[in-house]
């Protein structure tokens, strides 16, 4: 299986780039990894919500395969503990899909035709998080998952 990380826009903050690419690299001696960039909008402040979300969600769509299952990292998702969240990984491992694309929105969301072809969201809060942060908090996640499964030390429980 190969995980997809799609993300909206650069991380401009340098000190939060370092660190989110410090556990995107880690996550690489797990599993085949990539993070994908879509450029941020140009003259986005021109745009409506809806139109800001609808052109992301048209380059976003460029990048997925029929086969893909694609999670949108939303706080309308399904919530799990990182011991359910590597359960979740796993078993798609298991289920053999070839590439799973983890999709963080821009700071309006999804459009309705990112939504309408997700395979599910995940909740990583309740709580809103600029998406700078959301990266960081998701690829610690993501990286604490494969520890799980391998046994290792990282996560106490």
């Amino acid at each position: 299986m190969k995980i997809i990380v799609l993300l909206n826009g650069k991380t401009n903050q340098e000190q939060m780039n370092n660190l989110i690419q410090d556990y995107f690299n880690r996550i690489t001696h797990y599993i085949n990894f990539e993070t994908i960039i879509i450029p941020e909008l140009k003259k986005a402040s021109s745009l409506s919500k809806e139109e800001q979300k609808n052109r992301e969600g048209e380059l976003m769509m460029k990048y997925f395969e029929p086969s893909d299952e694609v999670i949108l990292l939303d706080e309308k998702g399904k919530s799990f503990d990182s011991v359910g969240f590597s359960v979740f990984i796993e078993k798609k491992m298991h289920a053999s899909v070839k590439r799973m694309i983890f999709v963080v929105g821009g700071p309006f969301g999804f459009s309705k035709e990112i939504y309408n072809r997700a395979n599910g969201m995940i909740s990583l809060s309740p709580m809103t998080f600029s998406h700078q942060l959301i990266r960081l908090i998701f690829a610690e996640q993501l990286y604490r998952a494969f520890t799980i499964i391998k046994g290792e030390k990282y996560h106490h429980e």
